[in-house]
């Protein structure tokens, strides 16, 4: 089965297209303009000059699905299921968070991936694994540095974009705490369809549905919020 697995839900983007557990190729961009501008033109020269495939031949269509940057996400979202409804295929949804745990799967310390929300918090959830296979994996959240840190004991491998950003405080309040290299911390293409392997039957799994999972709410919703409430108080 042929793949196409984008992630736009930072500012670098990441293509990849796999075959059964045969990757075919991978490319990273780390780029200053809006993914809308070239998402298209990426996906069609890895297609046609790397993978020396039509895009029919893809089988189902993946795409991180947050959390992450709401415009990133958007962006990334509607071109897969544009593509999969255009070729009538699956489309389906893979955590953002995942698509950076999963680069880590052979680590014998438990993984802490934090991925910047902005505002001091972070996207987080704590993993275990065990020989490349999953053992636990705690709810998504968005908390402070300072909370992510607790959820974690011992020795951990901190990863991720909130991981750099707020290494110091790691350093100085994590129990032993293992920093991951910045050129890792991004969501990974590969990484997701690895989560997506977890079953054999990822393409049923309701839980693989492409859909948005921001988990916390815009800067746009807060403030129309804090506007509602004004309005009532007054």
């Amino acid at each position: 089965m042929k793949l196409l697995c984008l992630s736009t839900a930072e500012q670098g983007c990441s293509l990849a297209v796999v075959d059964g557990d045969s990757l075919v190729c991978e490319e990273f961009w780390e780029v200053n303009q809006t993914h809308s501008t070239r998402l298209l033109k990426m996906i069609e020269h890895m297609l046609e000059k790397r993978a020396c495939i039509a895009l029919s031949d893809i089988d189902a269509f993946v795409a991180a699905k947050g959390p992450g940057s709401f415009t990133g996400l958007r962006i990334g979202i509607s071109v897969i299921k544009g593509l999969a409804c255009a070729m009538e295929k699956p489309c389906l949804g893979v955590s953002s968070l995942d698509g950076i745990a999963f680069r880590f799967v052979h680590s014998k310390i438990p993984v802490c991936v934090m991925m910047d929300a902005r505002r001091s918090q972070v996207y987080c959830a704590a993993y275990q694994f065990d020989q490349g296979r999953l053992v636990s994996k705690s709810q998504e959240k968005v908390l402070s540095p300072e909370q992510a840190i607790e959820m974690t004991k011992g020795p951990t491998l901190f990863a991720g974009s909130g991981s750099n950003a707020y290494k110091g405080i790691i350093e100085q309040t994590a129990d032993h705490p293992v920093m991951a290299h910045n050129f890792l911390s991004s969501v990974n293409a590969v990484a997701l369809i690895r989560s997506l392997y977890l079953k054999a039957d990822f393409l049923n799994q309701p839980a693989n549905i492409l859909v948005p999972s921001y988990i916390r709410k815009s800067d746009a919703q807060l403030l129309k919020n804090r506007i509602v409430t004004i309005e009532n108080f007054t």
